[in-house]
């Protein structure tokens, strides 16, 4: 399953910084000028989850697997890119492409790199982001309503009553500088609404990026409470990027962190995008496998293997910490903490697998 997350921003707000320290690699440019990133840089990153060590162990697995999950590093937007300006509407159909954006937000103060509007104003950049895919959106409303009335003349009013009301109810939320997210929707507005692969329906993450005191950069920036946000230094996730994993364990001890920021721009991109991670665990291997919130079982089974789900008969499923707890499958099946599913079992966060498979 891939899914991916685009990262966004000015120029010169840390983007390529921080996909570079996410991806531990040299990839994107980071150069102290706007546009030094032109095509999207794009990195798979794995999902940090304590519990795959212990599974391993109770298994005495050969390896392990961690889930991934990919960012890509998109060019900086300026005010007017939905009307061209800089490299806009290039960039704007790359983030068209991703499943959810994280925003990066510029909140730390350095006379050494430029700010494309030379003052630190976050609420500010995050207005004019957000104002330039509200734009975008609205274009691509219009020009769906315009292109709709035009089929709907004559016999066919009926047919297209539904899409002209909710383009013309989005049209009036876009004008009004709201995104698309934020209007409730049925489940045939929805529909029609997944086919216009608007800007501002897709999920929304704030990177704020400060330099110097982390707890202090709430207070430079308000968010509404429906949007998810994360504190970092993306200098300083740059630099533990460059140690090794038990020198960059020290570092942040020293620090008095007990979590990276780039693991909780991770985890909590995880999460915006409604995934869950199951497990399977043996003697070959112990691997995390990801899928959506609600996913049933079969489907779930053909992530390991598009086959899988045709051919599914049921599952034996149990909770990582029974798992743990009871020592393995047979502890787990002595204990009576096995689960024997049929196809509709929701699988969940934390399930431990095992599919029974007809040949």
């Amino acid at each position: 399953m891939s899914l991916s997350l685009g990262i966004v921003g000015l120029p010169n707000v840390g983007k390529s910084t921080l996909f570079n320290a996410l991806t531990r690699s040299k990839q994107a440019d980071a150069q102290n000028y706007p546009f030094c990133t032109i095509e999207p840089n794009v990195g798979i990153v794995e999902v940090p989850d304590n519990r795959l060590q212990k599974l391993s162990d109770i298994s005495k697995s050969k390896k392990i697997i961690p889930t991934a999950i990919e960012f890509v590093d998109i060019a900086g937007l300026v005010a007017g890119a939905s009307e061209g300006e800089g490299l806009g509407n290039k960039f704007l159909s790359h983030i068209r492409e991703v499943d959810a954006i994280v925003q990066v937000v510029r909140a730390f103060e350095n006379n050494n790199i430029t700010h494309v509007h030379n003052k630190i104003d976050p609420n500010n950049d995050v207005d004019i982001i957000n104002l330039e895919l509200v734009l975008a959106d609205s274009q691509t409303v219009k020009k769906r309503l315009e292109n709709t009335s035009k089929k709907a003349k004559g016999i066919a009013v009926k047919e297209f009553a539904i899409e002209i009301a909710l383009l013309e109810k989005l049209d009036k939320h876009l004008l009004e500088g709201k995104p698309a997210r934020t209007l409730e929707y049925t489940d045939d507005e929805f529909l029609i609404l997944q086919d216009l692969h608007l800007l501002t329906m897709k999920p929304m993450m704030y990177v704020i990026n400060d330099d110097d005191n982390l707890s202090a950069s709430e207070e430079k920036i308000k968010f509404s409470k429906n949007e998810v946000s994360v504190k970092v230094c993306a200098k300083l996730e740059a630099e533990l990027a460059e140690l090794s994993v038990e020198d960059a364990k020290e570092f942040m001890k020293d620090l008095g962190m007990n979590q990276s920021g780039l693991d909780k721009i991770i985890l909590a991109g995880y999460k915006l995008l409604k995934l869950v991670t199951y497990f399977t665990s043996g003697e070959q291997e112990t691997r995390a496998w990801t899928v959506k919130e609600g996913t049933i079982a079969p489907k779930a089974a053909a992530v390991i293997h598009t086959d899988f789900e045709k051919g599914y008969i049921k599952a034996d499923v149990t909770k990582y910490e029974n798992f743990v707890e009871f020592n393995g499958w047979n502890g787990v099946k002595e204990n009576g903490k096995m689960l024997l599913v049929g196809k509709d079992y929701i699988v969940q966060d934390g399930d431990v697998c095992y599919f029974h498979i007809s040949p």
